[in-house]
């Protein structure tokens, strides 16, 4: 049953975060994992590819006789991944670091309507269902062993292993090349940190922050800061600080260019991981390629 009612709201969860690796601009590929000249697909397009995966989750599921609402989607400008650091200066003012949209995201997951859905049924029928949407503990165990050591496995069947196939082809081909594009931090990130032309756009950084009366030493003791401040003051209070750091980090992000020196340094590492890793970076970027030529046939853009 856990593994169900996650399938119901891990949709959710994904098409409204505003964390991860990836750029703050909607135009802007990310950075990681692009294969060998294919370009890194958009954070607009990473989204598309993810409602057209709910779109034939519904179809799906309409198809075996049963009901199922799709992910509530956020605007395009909601929807933006922040990364290390975002150098969006207006994102900013008008967000802070998302604290306002992670909450409109928590809303959403608390009230998706497949999960009440799925309680409504009776015992038999629920039992249906969870075998239609994934199969729950019957489906099919997959596996990837990951960049840094250590082996990860999923269970996939039902409509969510259909419309995952619909887009990318064989699942666990797909699973295994994701799972090492998206687990390469590990490996690399040591040396980027130690990189001395990042450390001197990140000290660079600080200075700045600390000229604006922020002395923080990289963005992500910003952003704990901000948290803390939400936790000591009232929402409003709190909010208008967020802002106000954000802004200051995001002003200084642009003029270190911290961020652009961060995707460019990040770069150069992970193609130097290419004798190891090249194979599943090149058939990752192919599939989401593919993926995203389907998904442009099964829904519209966000905007």
């Amino acid at each position: 049953m856990r593994r169900t009612i996650a399938a119901l709201v891990t949709a959710t969860a994904v098409a409204v975060t505003v964390t991860g690796c990836g750029s703050t601009q909607d135009a802007e590929p990310r950075a990681a994992g692009a294969g060998a000249g294919l370009a890194p697909l958009s954070d607009a397009e990473q989204w598309r590819i993810s409602d057209a995966q709910q779109r034939l989750i519904k179809q799906c599921m309409s198809r075996k006789g049963f009901r199922y609402w799709e992910a509530e989607r956020l605007s395009l400008e909601k929807s933006r991944t922040q990364g290390y650091v975002s150098d969006n200066v207006a994102w900013a003012r008008k967000h802070g670091y998302g604290s306002r949209i992670r909450a409109e995201q928590e809303r959403a997951r608390r009230a998706n309507p497949n999960a009440a859905y799925r309680q409504s049924l009776p015992g038999e029928r629920r039992k249906a269902y969870d075998e239609a949407l994934d199969q729950g503990v019957h489906a099919p165990v997959i596996s990837a062993e990951l960049p840094g050591g250590g082996t990860v496995r999923k269970r996939v069947g039902g409509c969510v292993a259909e419309a995952e196939r619909q887009l990318y082809g064989d699942p666990e081909t797909w699973f295994r090349a994701e799972k090492t594009a998206g687990s390469l931090q590990p490996v690399y990130v040591p040396q980027l940190m130690a990189d001395r032309t990042f450390s001197a756009a990140l000290a660079a950084w600080a200075r700045c922050m600390e000229r604006a009366g922020h002395p923080y030493k990289d963005p992500g003791a910003a952003r704990q800061a901000a948290l803390r401040q939400a936790q000591e003051t009232g929402p409003a209070e709190a909010f208008e600080a967020e802002r106000e750091l954000a802004v200051a980090d995001a002003t200084c992000a642009g003029e270190t260019r911290l961020r652009s020196i961060g995707t460019e340094r990040e770069a150069h590492y992970v193609n130097k991981l290419r004798d190891r890793y090249g194979e599943a970076l090149d058939t990752h970027a192919r599939l989401q390629r593919e993926a995203l030529t389907r998904a442009i046939g099964i829904v519209a853009p966000r905007t």
